[in-house]
């Protein structure tokens, strides 16, 4: 029996991309370091872009997990494992020796004396940039294996009555202790901001909210129970992005005197996780409540999402490597590269990914659409039915 597509996470996958992009877009602009800089930057933008910091890649994370034990629903393990080699290893195989080498050499054209020049000494060291997420998502993915064997199992039962019954005692909101705890202590043994897959303050931050939507969706009363909480926790937010902002923009020497280095970090760190934590809970709070339902414009932009993400950073650093060089303020250039580099992704992916089967493979989509594309607005309520059937029949199964 097939698993009903849950159209809520398929809205928070697509605005988290989109979230991904419009953070991409503004950091040339924000001083924190990017391939592409612009000459002067905003503290203000600086300040805004580090609580969303917080929740945009961790909702992700949390919504792949979900989708990961749809996929594994549907098909054996030795399929899924080969399902998931096509969908992110090939992807990010791709993108690393196509997607990703502009980036590297924008970042600075002055040692080449052209892209295809530099390009065997660009892919020398392999940089996934962007695409850790990919790779990331892959491993992980292998590794949650047991967990969603050991989860669908009667031997499990025990333990899934456990998990509800906890949560139904001291809320969702108390899930976060163990974040916190697992940020503060992977932190301090491994304080690295870096990438790497052995960074594990890094790679078991993101497999929290991955294994919590893997909990989640073995315990389907929990749905119901952060839907019905979704209030509690939006006020939650708020009182949470209150005390982040009011430590983030506390002058330091106001606090050294009085906490010393590790245990600043450490409230840093649970600040973050506890605004991660309930924005996350709010917003899949409220997208189950609301929109949670089929549309023929979100069928197509789930389909276009996972192309649109391994796209973007690539068109933002080569277009922006222009526009920064212009004599205009900050906002008209956030602007100017915004809108030119979303017309340039839709039209890539419209034109050309879309279309030709090659290309929707090495970008992690089936080789065929099973969605039509949007249909033009009509008052014909038949043709309006007849295109939603057709989504419904093909987005049976979340993934």
């Amino acid at each position: 029996m097939k698993t009903p597509r849950r159209y809520d996470l398929d809205v928070l996958r697509v605005l988290s991309v989109f979230a991904v992009f419009i953070h991409h877009v503004c950091m040339p602009f924000n001083g924190d370091g990017f391939h592409i800089m612009n000459a002067t930057h905003s503290k203000v933008l600086d300040d805004i872009m580090v609580y969303f910091e917080q929740f945009r890649l961790p909702l992700l994370f949390l919504v792949s997990g979900v989708g990961t034990v749809y996929a594994c629903k549907q098909y054996s393990w030795t399929h899924f494992i080969k399902q998931r080699s096509k969908r992110l290893l090939l992807p990010l195989v791709f993108g690393v020796l196509v997607i990703v080498p502009p980036q590297m050499y924008y970042e600075n054209p002055s040692l080449y004396n052209s892209f295809w020049a530099g390009y065997f000494q660009i892919i020398e060291g392999l940089e996934t940039n962007h695409l850790w997420f990919i790779e990331l998502l892959f491993y992980i993915s292998l590794g949650c294996i047991p967990l969603i064997g050991f989860l669908k199992s009667n031997k499990s039962k025990k333990i899934k009555e456990h998990i509800q019954a906890y949560t139904k005692r001291f809320g969702m909101l108390s899930w976060v202790v163990v974040l916190i705890v697992l940020r503060c202590s992977t932190k301090y043994y491994f304080p690295s901001d870096s990438k790497d897959l052995l960074n594990l303050s890094f790679s078991t931050y993101y497999g929290f909210f991955f294994v919590a939507g893997i909990l989640l969706t073995h315990a389907e009363s929990l749905w119901e129970h952060i839907a019905n909480h979704r209030r509690q926790y939006l006020y939650t937010v708020c009182i949470v992005t209150t005390l982040f902002y009011t430590y983030y923009l506390v002058p330091k020497q106001w606090v050294a005197p009085y906490m010393p280095l590790a245990l600043r970090w450490s409230l840093w760190y649970a600040l973050g996780a506890m605004v991660s934590w309930s924005v996350i809970l709010t917003a899949i709070g409220y997208a189950k409540t609301y929109v949670n339902t089929p549309s023929k414009w979100l069928a197509y932009c789930n389909e276009a999402v996972y192309p649109f993400y391994i796209l973007h950073q690539t068109v933002i650093v080569a277009l922006g490597y222009y526009i920064i060089q212009l004599e205009s303020s900050i906002l008209i250039k956030i602007i100017l590269l915004f809108f030119s580099a979303l017309l340039c992704i839709i039209t890539i992916y419209t034109l050309l990914i879309y279309r030709i089967k090659i290309l929707r493979i090495l970008f992690g989509m089936k080789s065929t659409s099973v969605y039509q594309r949007p249909p033009k607005m009509t008052s014909n309520s038949q043709n309006y039915s007849n295109t939603t059937q057709i989504i419904e029949k093909s987005t049976q199964g979340h993934r």
